[in-house]
């Protein structure tokens, strides 16, 4: 049964998730607190995740971890909904020959991303872009919890997310300036007006930001330790801001075939696993 804080409990996540067309994935690997942002989905009535294998290093981090998805930009909860975070032990199953996506997943997933929509809408385009239809799929058989959060609604907001006991708690925080050079100090602000109270562990910001065609879907990350409201920066990627511009020919072709290639050599890892394991 979920553990409900604020009198949000699971029925309205999974109404949240079923609607967005954009979330986040946040768990605690080896490296430390980490996420990513996702299409939501649904199967079985459950909540659902399905990478492409171009995030294979990812995915094999997530078996059996508690892990977090979250809701929680402004533009896609709607004016009465708020921002909000499930937490569950993941379920990680290898959809190598894509039966259950393209089954179960595909029609939604169309629905929310237009990627999908060009390179899997149909018997051809799926035959022509195959290396897109084996997904990893992240499930949440059970939530153990379910929390409200503030909405990311600008650019410099980001998701906070901290190492509790080996689980992921999630916060939404802003800073003025996002600097991306190690051993820089960022002051950082929850937006729910608590205090932070950095204990020195690690901790990782992160948000996403997209074009209108979903082309371009890039995250940014600010993780390193968090003293008191400082955090100290260990690694940074990518920059914080307002939408990106869609890719032009030459951009779509490249951004095309870097994703293929990516999607090849995971699937190309895991039926190298398979071969050996027999």
């Amino acid at each position: 049964m979920a553990i409900t804080q604020s009198g949000y409990d699971m029925p309205d996540f999974s109404s949240l998730w079923r609607r967005a067309t954009v979330g986040e994935l946040s768990w605690i690997d080896v490296n430390g607190p980490t996420g990513l942002p996702v299409v939501p989905l649904e199967l079985d009535g459950m909540p659902c995740v399905a990478l492409p294998y171009a995030h294979l290093a990812a995915a094999d981090g997530l078996t059996g971890r508690m892990v977090a998805l979250s809701v929680s930009e402004a533009d896609v909860l709607g004016d009465d909904a708020h921002a909000a975070v499930a937490l569950g032990r993941a379920e990680v199953t290898h959809d190598l020959e894509g039966s259950t996506f393209v089954a179960q997943l595909l029609d939604q997933e169309i629905v929310k991303h237009p990627p999908t929509r060009l390179r899997a809408d149909g018997l051809m385009a799926r035959r022509e872009n195959w290396w897109w239809v084996p997904r990893v799929l992240v499930t949440l058989p059970e939530v153990a919890e379910t929390y409200r959060l503030p909405a990311r609604s600008e650019p410099r907001d980001a998701l906070l997310v901290r190492d509790r006991d080996g689980e992921p708690r999630i916060g939404v925080v802003t800073a003025k300036v996002w600097p991306d050079t190690p051993g820089e100090r960022i002051d950082i602000w929850p937006k729910d007006g608590n205090l932070l109270e950095g204990d020195g562990l690690d901790v990782c910001a992160y948000a996403h930001r997209r074009s209108p065609d979903f082309e371009r879907w890039e995250p940014w990350y600010r993780c390193g330790a968090l003293h008191g409201e400082t955090l100290t920066i260990a690694r940074a990627e990518g920059e914080p801001g307002a939408g990106l511009e869609p890719f032009g020919i030459v951009g779509r072709l490249r951004n095309h075939r870097a994703v293929e290639r990516d999607c090849r050599s995971g699937i190309a890892a895991v039926e190298g696993r398979a071969w050996y394991a027999h």
